[in-house]
Order: C-alpha cells, then structure tokens, then sequence
C-alpha cells in the first residue's frame, strides 16, 4: 500500500516513518528546512521504543511524487487554506484519512477531495519536531482510531479494515471503528477544554487542575462540548466529564495542550477549529456554552499568533 502524507510534522511524519520502516511506500509532502533535511539525511524518529531514521522520497508539491493509494493528512488546522490545494492533488483516486484536530476536518477536506475520498480519525501521541527531519517522540501512546464518516457507518468498511491492517504490521495502535463520527467527538470532548484552559493561562494542566475552582469549572466545560456532541446526533459515550476527569488526574502536571505550545512560541493556534467549532455549532443548535465562549474570546485575538509577544517573552 502506497501513502503520501501530507504534513509531514510531528504527526504526519512520526506515522510516516513508521509506515516506511514497515516496508511501505511513502512519501512526504513537506516544507523549508525539514524538507530540505528529509530529502538530505532522510526522516528520523527519537522515541522510547527505540530510534531510527528512514529514507523516501519528499517534495513541497505532490505533482513532483507518485498518486499515493492513501493520503494521511496531519497538518495544523490553520494551515488548511494552503494544505487543502495539495490534497486535491495527492488524492487522486485513492483515499484522505484525516488526523487533524476538530471536527470540522472531514467536511473540509470532503469539499476538496469529495465525500467518497474522505475517512475520519483521532490520534493520540506526544510528538515534536525536535529540528528539521527529526522528530521526538515522548512517551509511547501511538493510537490512531479510524473509520467512516460518510456513506454507510454501520460496520467496519473493507477499506478501513485494509488500512488497518497495514497500521498494525507497523506497529502503530490501530483501532478501526464503523463510525468515526464518535471517537472524534470524544477526543473533541477532552481536547477543547483542555487547550481553552491551558492556554487561556498559559500555564501547564498541573496548576490549574490542583485549584478546586477551577477544576469544576474545567469539568463543566466538558460537559459543554458533550452537550454540543449531543444536539449534533452524535452518541458519545455517557459521563464524558467523568471520564475526561479521570484521565486529567493522571497525566504529569507538566503536560501543556498543543495549542498552548503553540501560542507561547508565538505561533498561530488552532483556537478556530477547537473553540471555534464548538461556539459555532452551539448557536446553530441553540446550545449554551458560556465558559467555551469566555476562553473562545480570551484566546480568539491570538488566532494568526503573536511573534512580537514571543520575543519579548524570551
């Protein structure tokens, strides 16, 4: 099976590098330093389940590389002006499975590639790129849960099941489900507030979940985003701001939201595609989510990101 990823960061380029250690033929759409860096030493992974490097062919431009049977897409969500042009180009007749954040990733790429081309999936891993054409790895979370989202979501499709399969042999964590509607949302659950709060403070998950004011404040946003997932038709598990609850308790103080990274190295962040989405949706379906909207307006300024800011910080 052939695949072309199209955002070869810290996502696109870990799944990538495993992909092509397993055998597989890849490619990597990039960019700048680190495509420079790919095509010169090939892609290398530092992870605790060991390092290696991998070479493949890399281009900024998927007119330059062969079709890919399966187009992992994995960039920033802010980038998608740009990156959505290069998918219609690498798509071709195969298939576009997107791992971005949010859930209004599938409808965007559906009106790039269209509806038949798209699948829709949640990753979870901690991964950087360390510097061009590396990239780190911390901890060994690998897991990426993927499925349908158009067409029939009543079973595993045969091409999911396919893809999976491929996944596994390369050591990825791969769970196919029939509809990927509800692990994204489940994931949207926990990710949304989790970067409102981390990066409306800028600060670390440890400080604010020891403040009891604020830890309720963090699980009743939780139950926003559930209620939002709810008056949208899609059948989240129940106890979403339990479950998120118990996982925040056992993650280490120190974990930040990528969207916190982001904002504090002046960068632009995906405040759209997670705040954004949630106000967006809420006010079509009539849904309140007042402590969304308060950190949507607190984080919305710095949309585009803030360099001078940055500089002055360092």
């Amino acid at each position: 099976m052939r695949f072309t990823i199209v955002g070869s960061g810290a996502v696109g380029g870990y799944y990538g590098a495993k992909l092509a250690r397993a055998g597989h033929d890849v490619s990597f759409i990039a960019r700048g330093a680190h495509l420079d860096a790919i095509r010169r030493d090939g892609l290398s992974v530092k992870s605790p389940l060991g390092d290696f490097t991998v070479r493949a062919q890399a281009a900024s431009d998927p007119a330059e590389l062969p079709a890919g049977d399966v187009v992992i897409y994995a960039v920033k969500a802010y980038s998608n002006d740009d990156a959505l042009r290069l998918l219609e180009r690498a798509v071709g007749g195969g298939v576009a499975l997107t791992l971005q954040n949010g859930v209004d990733s599938v409808d965007e790429l559906a009106s790039a590639a269209g509806e038949p081309h798209v699948i829709g999936g949640s990753t979870y891993i901690a991964a950087a790129v360390a510097s061009p054409g590396v990239i780190e790895q911390t901890g060994t979370h690998r897991r990426i849960v993927f499925g349908e989202v158009f067409g029939d979501t009543s079973r595993v499709s045969p091409r999911v099941q396919a893809i999976h399969e491929v996944f596994a042999s390369a050591d990825i964590e791969s769970e196919p489900v029939a509809d990927a509607h509800v692990p994204i949302w489940e994931k949207f659950c926990y990710l949304v507030p989790f970067a409102a709060f981390t990066g409306s403070a800028r600060l670390p998950i440890g400080p604010l979940w020891a403040d009891p004011i604020v830890r309720q404040q963090f699980v009743d946003a939780v139950a926003e985003v559930e209620s939002v997932a709810r008056a949208e038709g899609v059948n989240v598990p129940g106890g979403m701001a339990d479950r998120v609850a118990g996982y925040i308790g056992n993650i280490p103080g120190t974990t930040r939201s990528s969207l916190l990274i982001d904002l504090q190295q002046g960068k632009p962040i995906e405040v759209e595609a997670l705040l954004g989405a949630v106000c967006r949706r809420a006010a079509r379906r009539k849904v309140q989510v007042p402590i969304i909207s308060a950190l949507y307006s607190v984080l919305k300024p710095h949309a585009a990101g803030t360099p001078s800011v940055a500089r002055s910080s360092a």
